[in-house]
Order: structure tokens, then C-alpha cells, then sequence
């Protein structure tokens, strides 16, 4: 496909800005502000919702699932360089620097997988269900598959040298959500939402335990491992729980934004940064691992659910990244915010 150069124009910028100081002016403007929008990457022609970032450290790629496309953005540039076609309602994503693949989810049931640098197709595997989210454990070189419904349902494995599926896998009984691989220990944390759970998986024994939840709809996650402590955003009520993962209790549940799709946190500086569709980013800091409070509720725009923190750029230089979807009056964009102490 034609690369295509996308030019951020002042007036872009600007609207963006005047968009989100706008909101400021009209609610309590956060004594501190962890995220200043800075920049706007527009998004041409991009109709419907996003689902899910990954990056290389230089590329962001971004799930434009309504348009059944994957946006390749070059992070130094602010340059749209790519777009890959051919994948039905692209959901998770994910780079293996190891092997320079792209790993692309799709929830008409198969993993995509592209050569990471011409973005050309290398194959596809057939799940038969919903592929949705994806992480990669780095050491061992596997792209870990969330997919299926009910009796489908279940985490599995594809290893990233070879493209092919292994025989680990672990039957859920429910559509995983989010999930979360610790890099240190053998456990994967998954959301199930449809069952009102946690479930915990030990790749080394293969055994899953699963933790009951007062709160429903758990979507988004993340994890503090060196602190031994999950984080789960939920909708019903919205909140952002935190969980101990030697126990399996809930330390705290604070409310949240509505409508959350993604959860981060930030190691460096102790934050919890959750963006959801009702216009907010909050930003929740910890203090000591069993106690967190609301550091700002930074408003965005209606229907910005999705965001990418990634967490290993230079101190000082540090982006978050929102996908802003189409409006009436405005195109889609990606906002991308300036990480401050």
C-alpha cells in the first residue's frame, strides 16, 4: 500500500487543545496535572470505534476496529506511515521485537501476523472464535491468545518464532477480557467478566483459582508485580479496584470513569492512569501499596475510551496516547499527552 504522510496542522493542534481546555474551563481544574495534551496526529478517513495500542518503542500501532484497519503511527515523526487492510474488527495488538512480528487479534476468530517491518502478511491462524486481547512474555518468545465464548473460551499460546500454536492452554469457561502475564512468577491474571471473576492461572502447575467479585463488568487491567498488586477497572459501579495477589482480597475500590477500556500503570512515578468513553482520564496515585488516591480527573471528549502507556520512553519525554473517535463536526484523531512529575 501507498505510505501515507499525515501533517499535524496548527489548526488541528489547536482544536484539540481548545477541546480539552474547554472541559477544564467547565469543571474544577486539577490542582496537578500528570498529563498535559501537547499534540493531535489526525486520523483521516478513520470511521468508527478503536480498540486496543501496542508499540515497538518507535511505531504505535492502534486497532481502528470500526474500519477494520491497524493505524502504524511513527512516535518520533507524528507521522501516519501505514495502514494494514484485510483484518475483520482488529482488537488486541502486539510487537515481539525478538522476532520484528506484529501480532494482530480479530474478533471474526483469527490471529493476524505480520512482518514488523514491510507489514507484510506472514499468516493467519484460525481460532474459530473471538481473538481479542494479546500479550507477549518476551523471555520465552509466546504470544499469549485471549479468544472464544463459553465452552471456547480460554488463554492460549502461539509461539513467536515458529507461527505456530502450542499445546498450552487454559480453558476459562467465559470471554477473557483483559489479562496481565507476570514476568518474574508463573501466574496470568484474566479478567471474566460474564462470571463475575478474577481467574489466576499458574503456568507452571496449570492450575487456575478463580477470585469472586462484588463489582461487575472487570474490563481493564494492570499489574504491579515487584508490590503484589492488581489493578481492575470496573463499570458496574465504575470503579478502580485494587486487589492483593498473595491473598486474593480487594484492598480498595475508588470511583472511577465510566466506561473504561484501558487501565495503566505507571512503575516509575506510583499511577494508575484509566481513560474512559464518558470524557475523562483519571489519574490515581499510590502512596504506599495499600493506599491510592485520586491525583486528577482530566476531561477529554465523549467516546475516548481507548489510550497506550507504554512507560519506557526517557524520563521527561514520557507520551500517553488517547484515540479520540470520529465527531460530527471533526475527524478521528490520536491526542497524545506529555507525562509530567
Amino acid at each position: 500500500m501507498k505510505r501515507v504522510r499525515v501533517v499535524c496542522s496548527g489548526l488541528m493542534i489547536c482544536f484539540a487543545w481548545s477541546a480539552s481546555f474547554h472541559a477544564q474551563e467547565s469543571s474544577a481544574t486539577p490542582a496537578v496535572r500528570p498529563l498535559v495534551l501537547t499534540e493531535a496526529i489526525p486520523l483521516e478517513n478513520i470511521k468508527g470505534r478503536f480498540d486496543h495500542f501496542g508499540t515497538s518503542g518507535r511505531k504505535l500501532f492502534v486497532s481502528a476496529l470500526g474500519n477494520n484497519t491497524v493505524e502504524v503511527i511513527d512516535i518520533s515523526g507524528r507521522t501516519l506511515d501505514h495502514t494494514i487492510t484485510g483484518v475483520p474488527n482488529p482488537q488486541g495488538v502486539v510487537y515481539a521485537a525478538e522476532v520484528n512480528k506484529l501480532f494482530v487479534a480479530s474478533s471474526k476468530g483469527k490471529l493476524y501476523i505480520y512482518d514488523g517491518t514491510s507489514f507484510d502478511l506472514i499468516v493467519a491462524i484460525d481460532f474459530h472464535a473471538d481473538v481479542d486481547n494479546l500479550r507477549y512474555d518476551a523471555a520465552n518468545k509466546r504470544v499469549y491468545v485471549g479468544y472464544g465464548d463459553e465452552e471456547t473460551a480460554a488463554i492460549g499460546a502461539v509461539d513467536a518464532t515458529t507461527n505456530k500454536r502450542t499445546d498450552e492452554e487454559y480453558k476459562l469457561g467465559a470471554h477473557p477480557e483483559s489479562f496481565q502475564l507476570e514476568s518474574a512468577g508463573p501466574n496470568i491474571y484474566v479478567n471474566l467478566p460474564d462470571l463475575k471473576q478474577i481467574a489466576v492461572i499458574n503456568r507452571s502447575t496449570h492450575a487456575i483459582a478463580r477470585w469472586p467479585l462484588t463489582l461487575e463488568h472487570n474490563f481493564p487491567m494492570a499489574l504491579d508485580e515487584a508490590d503484589h498488586r492488581l489493578f481492575v477497572g470496573t463499570h458496574e459501579p465504575a470503579r478502580m479496584a485494587v486487589f492483593d495477589t498473595q491473598s486474593g482480597q480487594m484492598i480498595t475500590a475508588l470511583p472511577s470513569v465510566q466506561d473504561a477500556d484501558d487501565l495503566y500503570y505507571d512503575a516509575g512515578r506510583k499511577r494508575i492512569y484509566m481513560a474512559g468513553g464518558e470524557g475523562f482520564i483519571y489519574t490515581f496515585q499510590q502512596s504506599d501499596p495499600s493506599h491510592y488516591q485520586l491525583l486528577a480527573k482530566m476531561p477529554t471528549t465523549l467516546g475516548a475510551r481507548t489510550a497506550g502507556y507504554f512507560g519506557k520512553g526517557k524520563k521527561g519525554f514520557e507520551r500517553f496516547f488517547l484515540a479520540v473517535p470520529a465527531r460530527a463536526d471533526h475527524g478521528a484523531e490520536i491526542w497524545i499527552y506529555t507525562v509530567q512529575d
